[in-house]
């Protein structure tokens, strides 16, 4: 096992993730749980320290599938350019997500105003991820490509 297969085997966790996060804090929303949107932020917080290992494994895995056939260069250099903004966005949402639980820790009720932002920042984070993960697929598998031609069916 290299830091190519430890890259596509982990890369999911903060996509599903933030999408599940997102239900789960509208869910809290919709039903006034506190404890749940609390929850929730706790999550994004997580999921924000999961996505260092994700991107930083990302450039021993460029190196691993450079010489292999079927991989377009240009396509790794787009995920890596659009997973540098969903790791930023991703950080800043975690950093959010903590410091509005420290500085509302003894509230009862977190401001709608903190949640309102968060959901906001989440669904861009979730955006920036499926986009990633989107390109991050194209590098190996070309008939995700939108060029993409099949070959020829050859029946015996």
């Amino acid at each position: 096992m290299n830091l190519a297969h430890i890259h596509l085997f982990i890369n999911h966790v903060p996509i599903f993730g933030v999408i599940f996060d997102i239900i789960l804090l509208l869910s809290a929303i919709f039903m006034k749980r506190e404890e749940l949107k609390r929850t929730s932020l706790w999550i994004f917080i997580i999921l924000a320290l999961l996505a260092l290992p994700v991107f930083f494994t990302g450039e021993p895995a460029k190196k691993v599938v450079d010489n292999l056939n079927g991989v377009d260069g240009s396509l790794i250099q787009g995920h890596e350019e659009v997973a540098r903004y969903a790791l930023i966005a991703i950080e800043i949402l975690g950093f959010v997500c903590l410091l509005g639980l420290l500085v509302f820790r003894r509230s009862k009720v977190l401001p709608r105003w903190l949640v309102d932002a968060i959901l906001i920042l989440s669904i861009i984070v979730g955006s920036l991820m499926l986009w990633t993960g989107g390109l991050g697929l194209k590098i190996h598998h070309e008939e995700t490509r939108d060029d993409y031609i099949p070959p020829p069916r050859v029946i015996y």
